[in-house]
């Protein structure tokens, strides 16, 4: 998943930031809402705010995001652990609340709990979502075609669950380069070309559409 991690607290950002890249997300830190703001219009599967922010409060933010129509799935990270506070965060516009407790590690393993959720949610409820002869599992990061284990390179299952999760909408070649780098690599100007010939090769050519000057699709389960 492609992330916008706004975190304030430079030492609970990096480590963040570098737990949800180990566990293969691509994410996209920043500090203050003026950052957050610039990137705003970039693609996201989620978006995971801060409340009390050094310009504003990612509460407010998120709410104005909700009154122009913004759906990107949103958990608040904050030290508040008031009922009343939850609340007003859910109402703000929240898919989730996740409250810091004092060990970072704990905070990470919980939010990719948290996002694992959120990309089935995404996809429908079943662990398993069958495309064709394709069947593919968000959580596990696992794939199978005819009931036979599918071995993916890391930017092939990036790529590949940047589409499941917009299953049946066209994603364009600048979103798929987004959605596998975010903004820290560069990849060459045909990679993503290369990659999905191998995802085909791997998965059958039926799988993911090429739409003429628009992009690619999975079909909807």
């Amino acid at each position: 998943m492609r992330l916008l991690l706004l975190e304030d607290d430079v030492t609970l950002g990096e480590a963040l930031r570098d737990y949800l890249r180990s566990e293969g997300h691509v994410v996209d830190w920043c500090t203050t809402l003026a950052q957050a703001r610039a990137l705003i219009s970039e693609p996201y599967d989620a978006w995971l705010l801060d409340w009390n922010l050094p310009d504003g409060s990612g509460v407010d933010w998120l709410r104005s995001l909700r009154a122009k129509g913004r759906k990107v799935p949103a958990v608040v990270l904050t030290a508040r652990d008031l009922l009343g506070d939850r609340i007003q965060g859910l109402d703000s516009g929240a898919d989730d609340f996740l409250v810091k407790p004092f060990a970072p590690e704990e905070l990470c393993e919980e939010l990719c709990a948290r996002l694992r959720a959120i990309a089935r949610r995404l996809v429908g409820s079943a662990q398993r979502k069958a495309f064709g002869p394709v069947q593919i599992d968000l959580t596990a990061k696992a794939v199978w075609r005819n009931d036979q284990s599918v071995e993916l390179t890391a930017r092939e299952w990036t790529l590949l669950e940047a589409l499941v999760l917009r299953a049946g909408r066209i994603v364009s070649r600048n979103d798929l380069e987004a959605l596998a780098l975010g903004f820290d690599s560069e990849l060459a100007s045909n990679s993503i070309e290369v990659h999905i010939f191998k995802l085909r090769q791997k998965l059958g050519k039926a799988l993911i559409e090429t739409v003429r000057g628009l992009g690619y699709r999975i079909p909807a389960a």
